[in-house]
């Protein structure tokens, strides 16, 4: 029961870290920039700049702004969720980077859907850029998704987890 109970604050853990340095960050950059105010970190690569996203990834689907869809993306935050909760579950305690990862999308999705139930959308800061090609802008929730999928991802390619 002790095993069951350490495993799951583990990923409480880790996702509490994930949600609170997103949403921290995120009040950090709302009280310090104005809308869409630029500041340059390293010229010609990385800007923080104040924007928001009514889309999914990657900025999909932020034309077709509204309620609906502020709720179906809040909908798909919880399945995923449900989902990662599932995988969580069924991992073996010899996968402690995989469990680390999903913990990681865990913390990421709950980060963003904070964002769309208090404003309807996500902030992003974080703008990675060559010459005038721009990532679409991402945060810190984002990117703890990024790294849990590439995790998750390495583990299912690699190492033929039974999940």
């Amino acid at each position: 029961m002790n095993v069951i109970k350490s495993k799951y604050m583990k990923l409480i853990f880790i996702s509490a870290m994930v949600v609170l340095l997103d949403q921290a960050t995120k009040w950090m950059v709302t009280q310090s920039l104005s809308y869409y105010e630029e500041v340059k970190i390293i010229p010609g690569f990385f800007n923080l700049i104040y924007i928001h996203n009514p889309g999914g990834a990657f900025g999909i689907f932020a034309k077709n702004q509204g309620h609906l869809q502020s709720a179906l993306f809040i909908l798909i935050a919880l399945a995923a969720m449900a989902l990662i909760l599932y995988l969580y579950k069924n991992t073996y305690s010899e996968y402690p980077v995989l469990s680390f990862g999903l913990a990681l999308i865990f913390g990421g999705a709950l980060g963003n859907m904070i964002d769309r139930i208090r404003f309807g959308e996500v902030i992003d800061f974080l703008d990675v850029y060559i010459s005038h090609l721009h990532w679409p802008a991402f945060n810190v929730a984002d990117s703890a998704i990024t790294v849990g999928m590439l995790i998750f991802g390495f583990y299912v390619v690699f190492r033929k987890v039974p999940l």
